[in-house]
């Protein structure tokens, strides 16, 4: 399998490009709503599928990776809420270590534990630093994860944290309000955090409209990731892609 969608990535944050992935929970969507999802997001040229979640309940993931690829030529990065969260059909992993949090099974733990499975894989892994930030309420993420998100107004525990994260090697860093959050991760917090980086910056949780999704990108976010508002409204794909992919002309 040819390992270059990090590269990818890569060069468009150098080139100022901006990207859109939909998140795709397997426990959340339908036979019926999944290829609704993929025909809407292959209209919108949407630049990347995320599948995954915190709590994967069923046994959907491999066929819903399979279905993607049948219907779609976007490239698939797998989401994992645990080490069990992989298969071999997708295109990479987002190998993330909860770096916002001080659970050491999500430091490392898990890690060690899939290690193998992930190596045997042949997926293109991408270490990722994942920060949950408040948004609001609490989350399925907060949870199942045991961690504290960082306060949305400790702009200096984010930018410290990321600055962590890159200089450990990670090479996404991913920050996260949470699947269902009330609010969104403040411009500011994501502009500081941006400032201090070089590695791309994934932000999701709480974007629910484009004006949101391209305030977002203009203060740094390369990556914006929107699942749940698309589950209730997969319309909404074609209007925040149009508003990101309107940046990079």
């Amino acid at each position: 399998m040819t390992k270059h969608i990090y590269h990818n990535i890569a060069s468009s944050k150098a080139k100022a490009q901006k990207a859109f992935a939909v998140l795709i929970d397997p426990d959340k969507l339908s036979e019926q709503g999944l290829l609704n999802t993929i025909e809407i997001a292959v209209k919108a040229k949407v630049d990347f599928f995320f599948v995954g979640g915190s709590l994967v309940v069923t046994d959907k993931l491999d066929s819903m990776v399979s279905t993607i690829k049948k219907h779609a030529k976007i490239p698939i990065l797998l989401f994992p809420g645990s080490p069990d969260q992989i298969t071999p059909k997708a295109d990479a992993l987002l190998y993330l270590s909860l770096i916002s949090g001080r659970n050491a099974e999500l430091l490392i733990g898990q890690h060690v534990i899939s290690a193998p499975f992930v190596r045997q894989s042949g997926l293109e892994i991408i270490p990722v630093g994942y920060m949950l930030i408040d948004g609001g309420s609490p989350t399925t993420v907060s949870y199942i994860s045991n961690t504290n998100p960082i306060p949305a107004n400790k702009n200096d525990i984010a930018i410290c944290t990321a600055m962590a994260g890159e200089m450990l090697g990670l090479k996404l860093i991913y920050m996260d309000a949470g699947s269902g959050a009330l609010k969104a991760i403040p411009t500011a917090m994501i502009q500081e955090v941006a400032k201090h980086i070089q590695i791309p910056l994934v932000v999701g949780g709480g974007i629910t409209t484009p004006e949101k999704a391209k305030e977002n990108c203009l203060a740094g976010a390369d990556i914006i990731v929107v699942g749940n508002a698309a589950e209730k409204d997969p319309e909404l794909i074609t209007a925040i892609a149009a508003a990101i992919h309107s940046l990079n002309k």
